[in-house]
């Protein structure tokens, strides 16, 4: 076990209730907002632009993804921002005020250069570092997937595009090499999320690719609104193309086994993806989320290939047997009972959906007494996670908003984008039930913005986690969050097996670390006897990659007796001594 370098110990001051009754309020100490937005001043100078021109073009509408991912290996967290261009070859002289072409066209790499004192104060900055990383991201960008593919301990970025998709290979030295064709992963197709998975435990990830629709922009053709006047098309208006899995060769190429291995080659328009154990037999699963069809669990064969149980097991429909506009979507357990439970975001009124896992990859609609459908209901839902913001041991749930067909209202009021919507943010009360908390988590909540991506992680490393979003045709926000660290965690950053490398002759011989164990689980026992568990994943979400590593509130537990981690090969460990209030990793093979 080895403490990660970048992080000391935080002191937990004036810690709050972990909430065991599964009531009650927020730490009542904390002053001032939950949740600030620190992008500008930290340095994110970045406004999306997806290049509208009044011919609504479907794209337009779909982006952007956004990205949190350690790429130079410096113990904090850097971003990628996904960016538009103008489709279809129009003039600047057909544009609208608001979506002004940038002078930096290509999506952007954000180094952060976080600065701790002495006294735990931290300052956030981000330095603008796509010169330098080499990435060269000129196509209409959609959305963001990062892993290790070649195991040298260097995080990559594979990013989905409106047209051919780009593979970076991280370079190690700050720098990556764009290996799509090589690869064999440049799919032509419109692509929005992807993930990195090793799904036939070969200890290599592969790559999932969730394809959306067969649409070009030369056959493009209108479609009306409610009261007439040219909108952006329902999804039906197009056929869906199938999404892609490709295996990984250990060679820096991969082979597409969408057919051998997706049996019965169902497939729809799909906008989310999530990996996961669902049935509990120590091999990942599949949950791809489409746009107005069922959506599919593809459960794990163990002998390279996966089947749809999705409508037997209650997963590919709502409780009310109707197929909805799955966009974002994300596992994890929220109910504390060991299994993955899931959670998407649907159109206004047709409200999110939780589905929640009897423990053998079967599910039922809990919306309607969770009380996540009631508040969902007037929201457009993307981006979205699991996450405990306020560190009490419990999963809550954040979705960001904004609609994909104008909204009469903004309309009406002559809004020049009227797609926005608020945020939503919904506090996991216990007893399978979650109350709206939007109001009381700041300002930035307050705005009204056309919210896609959201990746979830621990940016300022002070053991809470925040969240990077990203808006179509707007400002990226960052909210940092205030309230976590109030009460106690454990952070963990799961790595596979160092490697030696040769010493040139130095008195110590090098050695690569393992990558980030994407689909390990892990199981948290704390001194009040709860066991969190959590699972290592950068998918979920909308479009996006999130932080890797691990974060677990404990309340008011000052100590953890065991963590347990599952590895993705099947082998389990434990570790006794690992420390409360800072980051810690666990290499594979130290543990006992």
């Amino acid at each position: 076990m080895k403490v990660f370098p970048a992080v000391c110990l935080l002191l937990c001051v004036g810690c709050g209730s972990d909430r065991g009754d599964h009531r009650g309020q927020p730490q009542s100490e904390i002053s001032g907002e939950w949740f600030i937005d620190d992008s500008e001043k930290a340095g994110l100078d970045f406004v999306h632009f997806n290049g509208m021109t009044g011919r609504f073009y479907p794209p337009e509408s779909m982006a952007p993804g956004v990205a949190l991912l350690d790429y130079d290996n410096d113990g904090d967290l850097d971003v990628f921002l996904v960016q538009g261009h103008v489709l279809g070859g129009h003039t600047h002289g057909d544009l609208p005020l608001l979506a002004r072409e940038p002078m930096s066209p290509g999506g952007r790499l954000f180094r952060n250069d976080l600065k701790v004192a002495a006294d735990g104060t931290r300052t956030l900055h981000f330095t603008d570092a796509t010169a330098r990383s080499g990435i060269d991201a000129r196509g209409y960008g959609m959305g963001v997937a990062a892993g290790d593919f070649n195991n040298d301990g260097c995080v990559d970025v594979y990013l989905t595009n409106f047209g051919p998709n780009h593979l970076f290979r991280n370079n190690c030295n700050g720098s990556f090499t764009d290996v799509s064709k090589q690869s064999g992963t440049a799919d032509p197709a419109w692509s929005v999320s992807a993930s990195f998975v090793d799904y036939d435990r070969d200890g290599w990830l592969d790559l999932f690719v969730a394809n959306y629709l067969d649409y070009a922009v030369e056959n493009d053709h209108p479609c009306p609104s409610r009261t007439g006047e040219r909108d952006y098309c329902d999804p039906s208006a197009y056929r869906p193309t199938q999404s892609r899995l490709f295996h990984n060769d250990r060679n820096g190429r991969f082979s597409d086994v969408t057919a051998s291995a997706l049996v019965g080659g169902d497939f729809g328009p799909a906008l989310g993806i999530a990996t996961a154990d669902f049935n509990g037999d120590g091999w990942i699963d599949m949950y791809v989320a489409n746009d107005g069809q069922p959506n599919q669990l593809w459960i794990n064969q163990h002998d390279g290939t996966f089947t749809n149980t999705a409508l037997a097991a209650g997963a590919a429909v709502n409780g009310a047997g109707r197929a909805t506009a799955s966009m974002g979507v994300d596992a994890g357990d929220f109910d504390e009972d060991g299994d993955e439970d899931l959670f998407f975001t649907n159109l206004t009124q047709e409200m999110s959906t939780l589905f929640v896992n009897a423990g053998s990859g079967v599910f039922e609609d809990g919306g309607q007494n969770s009380g996540v459908a009631l508040s969902s209901r007037r929201y457009t839902g993307f981006g979205t996670g699991w996450f405990d913001f306020d560190n009490d041991g419990w999963l809550d749930i954040l979705s960001v908003n904004g609609a994909v067909r104008r909204l009469e209202a903004l309309v009406r009021a002559r809004d020049p984008f009227p797609f926005h919507q608020k945020k939503l943010l919904l506090r996991n009360v216990g007893q399978g039930r979650f109350e709206d908390v939007t109001d009381r988590a700041g300002t930035v909540f307050q705005l009204s913005e056309v919210g896609r991506g959201a990746a979830f992680g621990d940016v300022d490393n002070d053991g809470d986690m925040d969240v990077l979003v990203g808006n179509d045709a707007g400002h990226v926000r960052l909210l940092v969050n205030n309230i976590g660290n109030s009460n106690h965690w454990v952070g963990v950053r799961v790595v596979g097996k160092s490697t030696p490398r040769p010493s040139n002759g130095s008195a110590r011989p090098e050695r690569v670390q393992g990558r980030d164990m994407l689909g390990a689980r892990i199981a948290v026992v704390a001194d009040d006897g709860r066991t969190r568990w959590r699972r290592a994943r950068a998918d979920g979400s909308y479009a996006s990659a999130n932080d890797p590593r691990v974060l677990v509130g404990l309340g008011r537990s000052t100590r953890v007796r065991t963590v347990r981690v599952t590895w993705p090969g099947g082998v389990t460990e434990e570790w006794t001594a690992v420390m409360v209030d800072r980051w810690t990793t666990l290499e594979e093979g130290t543990g006992r």
